[in-house]
Parts: structure tokens; sequence; C-alpha cells
């Protein structure tokens, strides 16, 4: 199913349903990002606003960005502060972004749904002042390999999301072309993920001075 229409209409059970790789970025985003104090941050598929709470913890102020309307309205009514500001916008095309304004961007599992990650790898730089940091949680491409991809149950049928398989290298490429270099790299599992492949991967990206 189409990217949009699909999370439109997961939005009103996305925060509700079973769901471990959701709660996992949730614990790894809390754990990586929770000790930032920023001025400005950016969030990239804000989604229900699952991460947007912490982000306005520790952000003065926070464009919340997503292309869905049903996700975007679920934000909303949940986080109520002056201090957020959500936009529909879709991240393949030009951003309501102020260039060189933020110290943080935040990606969490967006970029499977995007083919070509060089654009927004351009346009995160382009919106962190020097020093600022690129965050990125995304499903494990080796997850990926062997067919998992982001899929919901609706009127009892299951619904797969469109998405693109990105390796590893890709990511850190995607970075390296742009003027961002990796701080940190890491893997993760949910706890019913024995023996398994990991889960999720995350990346730290720092932008080099100019």
């Amino acid at each position: 199913m189409k990217i949009q229409e699909a999370y439109t209409r997961w939005s009103a059970t996305y925060d509700y349903d079973r769901n471990g790789t959701r709660d996992l970025d949730r614990q790894v985003t809390e754990g990586t990002l929770a000790d930032r104090n920023c001025q400005n941050i950016l969030e990239l598929g804000c989604g229900t606003g699952k991460n947007t709470a912490l982000l306005d913890r520790i952000g003065r102020k926070v464009l919340a960005l997503d292309f869905s309307p049903g996700m975007l309205q679920q934000a909303k009514s949940k986080l109520k502060t002056d201090h957020v500001f959500f936009v529909r916008a879709d991240l393949t095309k030009p951003w309501p972004a102020k260039t060189g304004s933020f110290e943080l961007v935040v990606c969490n599992l967006v970029l499977e749904h995007i083919e070509d990650l060089d654009p927004v790898f351009y346009q995160a730089s382009q919106s962190l002042k020097a020093g600022g940091e690129f965050f990125v949680s995304e499903l494990h491409p080796f997850r990926q390999y062997q067919g998992t991809q982001a899929n919901f149950l609706s009127e009892q049928e299951t619904v797969e999301i469109d998405a693109f398989v990105h390796h590893l290298s890709d990511f850190t490429e995607a970075a390296r072309k742009n003027g961002l270099s990796l701080k940190s790299m890491n893997e993760w599992w949910h706890e019913e993920d024995l023996n398994k492949p990991p889960r999720l991967v995350s990346f730290l990206f720092e932008k080099r001075a100019a």
C-alpha cells in the first residue's frame, strides 16, 4: 500500500497495536538523546508523536514534520505545548526548515520508506548548525533481508507498507557525501529477539565545520 495512505489508515491504532519495533525505537531514542539540551530540534516523520514528547523536554523549540494527516492529528491531540510546531511535509521535497538553525535533527523509522537517501542527508546537513547532530533510528537491514517490513492489521487484513532496503554502508556513505561524520552506530534487539538478527540500527552523525 502507498505510504501516505497506509500511515493515515494506521494512525488511529498505531499507539495501541502490539509493536515491538515501535517500543524499542522509543527506548533507544530516549536512551540516546535524553541528556541533550537544545535550542532548536527538527523531527523528520514525527508520526503520532511517540518521540516528540521527549524532544519537547530536551529542546526549547521543536519543528515536527510528517506527511500523513492522520498521524499529525494524533500527535497534535496528545501533545499540548507551545514549543512544538507540527507541519505537514513530504521529506522527499524541500523542507520548511531554515538553513543552519538546528542543533539536532531526528529521524525514526522513516528512511525505509524513502528510496534515495542522499536528498534527506543533504537537507539534514543543510538544516544543522556546525557541530549539530543527526540521529537516525531504522529497521535493521538484516531484518529487511529476511522480508520484514512495516505492516499493521486493518479489518483482519495485514497491510504491508511500501519499503526500500538500505544497507548499513548506504547510510554512512550518504552522510559522508553530505558533510556528516559518524559519531556512533549501534544495533538493538527487542527482548523477544533472542537468537535473531538485530531489530534496529541507530546512527549518530555530526555536521563537520565548513
